[in-house]
């Protein structure tokens, strides 16, 4: 998987508060749309936890199965499949406060290959229409020099899909009537816009994080699962959300591009 990249995420120049909105009204659904497993913590982890304390409804769509997330040539791929769903699964759970309350689902795209294609977009439309969110959150597919394909093609089966969900004549065989999302936020903003205030979702987001134990050592940079490395990890969260946060004049916050008028 190559080098892992640093949880601390850039968050483009917008240097004064008042270019940057804050806080959308907490949506009665939302549905994050991620890549692998993780990404949806990374991501939009503290925004997630915050909205289902105050009675969000969160459900997750991860786009691929997760297959090549290990540095180990020998690890058994069935068995790094089914480990990283169940991870997904906890994480869930952890940012909506309990298991049963966190939805998440799988297209099963193999780790790599996802393409931004019409039989992913046709399923990721479906979720949509039949999740019926007010809010989706994804991958920025304009972020500038992103080199994981998945992540690119995540973002634009994002914005694509939302297109065809909302409009009657994409996909009409799919049983569930056209739906329009009121907002969509992007993560890994090229160009941010919005933060979410991320006051007091420091631990909620890190414990989701942490729930993705095989990403360890190829994506969080803990070799050994020591308590000095989870706290250099803690660490690198807590200054990721005061970086997003300074943008908007905020202790701590998640930055993204709002888009709205879908």
């Amino acid at each position: 998987m190559g080098t892992p990249p640093p949880p601390v995420l850039p968050v483009g120049d917008l240097p004064e508060h008042d270019a940057v909105g804050v806080d959308l009204a907490v949506p009665a659904v939302a549905l994050a749309v991620a890549a692998h497993p993780d990404d949806v913590e990374f991501g939009c982890g503290a925004t997630l936890a915050k909205w289902a304390t105050k009675g969000c409804r969160v459900h997750h769509l991860i786009l691929t199965d997760g297959s090549k997330g290990t540095w180990e040539a020998d690890d058994d791929i069935a068995t790094l499949i089914e480990r990283r769903r169940a991870e997904q699964r906890h994480a869930a759970a952890v940012l909506s406060g309990g298991e049963g309350r966190g939805d998440v689902r799988f297209l099963d795209w193999p780790d790599g290959e996802l393409e931004s294609g019409p039989t992913p977009r046709r399923q990721v439309c479906q979720v949509i229409r039949q999740v019926r969110p007010d809010v989706v959150l994804g991958h920025d597919p304009w972020r500038r020099y992103r080199l994981h394909p998945d992540h690119r093609h995540a973002g634009w089966l994002v914005t694509d899909a939302i297109v065809a969900a909302r409009d009657p004549q994409f996909f009409p065989e799919l049983d569930e009537p056209p739906h329009r999302p009121h907002a969509l936020l992007l993560w890994e903003a090229d160009e941010p816009n919005h933060v979410e205030d991320a006051d007091g979702m420091l631990d909620t987001k890190v414990a989701a994080l942490l729930a993705h134990r095989s990403q360890y050592r190829s994506t969080m940079g803990i070799e050994t699962a020591s308590a000095s490395e989870s706290d250099d990890f803690r660490d690198r969260v807590r200054r990721q959300l005061a970086a997003h946060g300074r943008l908007a004049g905020l202790a701590a916050g998640e930055a993204f591009r709002l888009l709205v008028d879908l």
